[in-house]
């Protein structure tokens, strides 16, 4: 069971990525590297990435020893978390400023909406939650901090900043800091509560 549907939302999130990246070359109005560059800026994406590749190891590998990085216990509960600000973020702060058509709607819908809450369940029942520790949560917050510090370096040097909350240009650094701050409150909490709830749901199962 674990491995098909390991399988099955694996192809679905490859399928929008790939999706996703395709859409962007056909509008795209800079070279094909500079695209391919900010595709890949976008913290979605990257974390898309990282469930994608999770998911096929755990296809092509569903024996490796847990002490393997992806199959660690806590590695699929970080991204989950990543994954649930992915998702909560475009819910409340882009879509309203955001309407894809046509096969940019189906990307979109499946990138923010249906894989992350795929995935949650999946982290549900596939974490090993007796395994997760606390403390983890602090490692968690690494990946967030460096696609900050690479995102602002990034929009330095070349202008372009693929979120508005992060738009030094337009709303100047010190608004992004505060909304940085709020982002790493958000992370830190969704990750205590994630690891409250796997450790909850043992004590009930």
């Amino acid at each position: 069971m674990k491995r098909n549907l390991s399988l099955i939302l694996a192809i679905i999130t490859w399928f929008a990525i790939i999706t996703e990246y395709i859409l962007f070359m056909e509008i795209r109005i800079v070279s094909a590297l500079e695209l391919s560059i900010r595709f890949l800026s976008y913290f979605t994406i990257q974390t898309h990435l990282m469930v994608a590749i999770l998911l096929s190891y755990r296809v092509l590998k569903p024996k490796e020893p847990s002490n393997n990085l992806l199959n660690k216990a806590g590695t699929l509960t970080a991204l989950t978390v990543y994954i649930t600000v992915v998702g909560a973020v475009y819910q409340i702060m882009l879509r309203p400023v955001w309407d894809p058509q046509g096969m940019f709607r189906i990307a979109d819908e499946l990138l923010h909406s249906i894989i992350p809450l795929a995935f949650i369940a999946y982290w549900y029942r596939f974490e090993d939650h007796t395994k997760v520790q606390w403390r983890q949560f602090s490692y968690w917050l690494i990946f967030p901090f460096i696609y900050l510090i690479y995102t602002l370096i990034h929009g330095y040097l070349s202008g372009y900043y693929p979120y508005p909350f992060v738009n030094v240009s337009e709303i100047g650094l010190q608004k992004v800091l505060l909304n940085s701050l709020a982002l790493l409150f958000i992370f830190t909490f969704l990750s205590l509560a994630y690891i409250f709830i796997g450790k909850r749901s043992i004590k009930e199962n």
